[in-house]
């Protein structure tokens, strides 16, 4: 692609200036955000590569790009035509980003310097870096350089969309209750103030939304809670009157954004400080380390309390799931007969989706991109339709359709794989298969406390059993009107020592992707809750709160366990009394045929 090397050929010039050898370009911003804001997607610009991960290394003479299973067919078609090689992470014989480099220094024997922008690597990425790089070859990391300043000349701005209340009715928790919190949080771990850098966190501390980063109503900001004051640091005019009168109602400080260096490194700045080594950035880290404070770096302590939900913000979820569900029956009693007329794509099946959902009470946004893969392109684990790559729907094969919405009393994350038509048996068997690695773990119980890696292995070992496998992971957090990816816990097979607790979300969503033809994904958003207490503890279950039908269509009942399909029976007949009173005419009667029992 031309205009990629043309690129890499101003930001050679650049290295070559400051006597780099190589430049390595993360995908998040100062925040450590899965999504960001236009501004900070440098990497999607230096390389062409849009998904949300993945890291761009470019030396003088190589470049290539590392990122995981979900982008390996998509990263693969974007890079095609670029000089990147793609580098697929946890996949054998797969370099680290440091032995890649150690190998090319010795090829290129062009230097030993390596560089990153320091304000938008953690101090956690940084520390890794280091190390390894000395390892590789003794290369040496250089953080104070951004060279996309010189060489990218239409770069966003910083968004200065504007700042909005999330009203109690929705939070469930005032800020001030929320701040008694983390202070005593912080005492238990003899920390007198932290820095918050997540956006989301943030957000929810200060029961505040934003629209600065597509899909995500968060808004970029810092917030330092000290022990007697708490300090907001934003661009002032994002802040409305009425913002501004609420803040000074919670005793907050507001300073500019781009003062939050200055203030980390005031001599009077005298004590202990916790900055989380996954959330800041490393220049902000050094900077705080110049002056006074003594900095602790620990996990914040914000996320595990977010991660558990209220009694109104579960309130809210089921609410949001409610409205999302009818949203849902409308649409998929639409899709099978505009699909037979023969007008419709993967766009405008998406964009349909989005009209009817945008109807509903409270809607605010889409909460990601809608996946809308029809037939090969299902296989793609995070396709999204482009005008380029969008593809008419015939009346056969699967859709696989993973979508959500932000409501301002929840935010709504589901997938459903549909049969558009006539199906070959290989579709039907790995759709049963999938089903019934979502039905194992929303069948499970555990312990209060296990993490999500104990029980990833619940849903994979139906697919295990036959020979199938997916590299993503199985479920996430969602957040309450918030991101639809919000941690500590996920369910994955990787190791993920976060903790489970009752009022958490998660997502229950396996996936098999057969390259070249199709992808089955199944996905409900659960609310983990109590299940009893027995001599030997107190164990756990999960709840679903996504109310839509699965189809039925391509299930092959021999397959199905009693107590699988008893499951599915149950789940349809719950979300035929719940959505049953909200629709009407055809839409009733497709739900009551889609949810009648098997």
């Amino acid at each position: 692609m031309k205009e990629i090397q043309e690129r890499l050929e101003k930001l050679r010039e650049v290295m070559r200036r400051e006597g780099l050898f190589a430049f390595i370009f993360p995908s998040t911003d100062p925040h450590r955000s899965e999504y960001v804001a236009d501004r900070w997607k440098g990497r999607e610009w230096i390389s062409g590569f849009d998904g949300s991960a993945g890291t761009a290394v470019v030396t003088l003479h190589h470049a290539a790009v590392w990122t995981d299973s979900r982008y390996f067919l998509a990263a693969a078609e974007e890079l095609k035509d670029t000089e990147y090689e793609l580098m697929k992470l946890k996949v054998v014989g797969t370099p680290t980003i440091a032995e890649w480099l150690g190998r090319m220094a010795q090829e290129e024997n062009a230097g030993t310097e390596v560089a990153i922008d320091g304000r938008c690597a953690s101090e956690r990425l940084v520390e890794g870096l280091t190390k390894d790089l000395r390892a590789h070859g003794g290369l040496t990391l250089r953080l104070n350089l951004d060279p996309l300043e010189q060489i990218w000349t239409d770069r966003p701005a910083v968004p200065r969309e504007p700042v909005s209340i999330h009203p109690l009715r929705y939070a469930g928790e005032s800020t001030a209750d929320k701040l008694r919190r983390i202070r005593q949080a912080l005492r238990e771990q003899h920390c007198d103030g932290m820095l918050m850098s997540a956006l989301d966190d943030i957000a929810w501390t200060l029961n505040l939304r934003g629209h600065d980063v597509h899909c995500n109503p968060v808004f970029i900001a810092y917030l330092i809670v000290e022990p007697d004051s708490t300090t907001l640091f934003i661009y002032k005019d994002k802040i409305t009157e009425e913002v501004s009168r609420y803040l000074k109602e919670q005793q907050i400080t507001v300073r500019d954004y781009d003062a939050v260096g200055d203030y980390l490194r005031k001599d009077y700045f005298h004590y202990n400080i916790l900055m989380d080594p996954d959330e800041t950035n490393s220049y902000l880290v050094a900077a705080t380390r110049k002056g006074r404070a003594e900095v602790e770096l620990l996990p914040s302590p914000v996320p595990a309390m977010k991660a558990v939900k209220n009694a109104t913000e579960i309130e809210g979820y089921h609410q949001a799931m409610l409205r999302d569900g009818v949203a849902m029956v409308q649409f998929l009693r639409w899709l099978r007969p505009a699909v037979a007329k023969g007008d419709q794509t993967e766009l405008s099946v998406s964009r349909k989706l989005d009209s009817l959902r945008a109807r509903q009470d409270l809607y605010q946004d889409i909460s990601f991109d809608t996946i809308a893969g029809y037939a090969a392109h299902g296989a793609i684990v995070h396709y999204e339709p482009t005008e380029e790559s969008d593809v008419a729907l015939k009346p056969k094969g699967f859709l696989l359709l993973d979508s959500g919405a932000q409501y301002l009393d929840g935010t709504t994350d589901i997938t459903r794989t549909i049969p558009l038509g006539p199906l070959t048996d290989e579709e039907r068997r790995v759709y049963t298969y999938v089903l019934k690695a979502h039905i194992q773990l929303e069948l499970a119980v555990f312990p209060d406390g296990a993490c999500g890696t104990q029980i990833d292995a619940l849903a994979r070992e139906p697919l295990w059993r036959v020979g199938l496998n997916f590299l993503h992971g199985t479920g996430h957090g969602v957040g309450s009107y918030l991101n639809v990816h919000e941690g500590p816990h996920q369910i994955r097979m990787e190791y993920m020592p976060a903790p489970l607790h009752a009022g958490m979300t998660v997502t229950d969503e396996p996936g098999i992707y057969v390259d070249g033809q199709f992808g089955v994904r199944i996905e409900n958003t659960l609310l983990i809750v109590p299940d009893k207490t027995t001599a030997f503890g107190s164990f756990l279950k999960m709840e679903p709160l996504t109310l839509c039908p699965i189809d039925t269509e391509p299930v092959i009942l021999t397959l199905l366990t009693e107590e699988e399909r008893m499951w599915l029976n149950a789940y349809h007949r719950l979300v035929l009394e719940v959505l049953a009173p909200y629709v009407e005419g055809e839409d009733l009667q497709w739900l009551k045929t889609a949810t009648r029992e098997i």
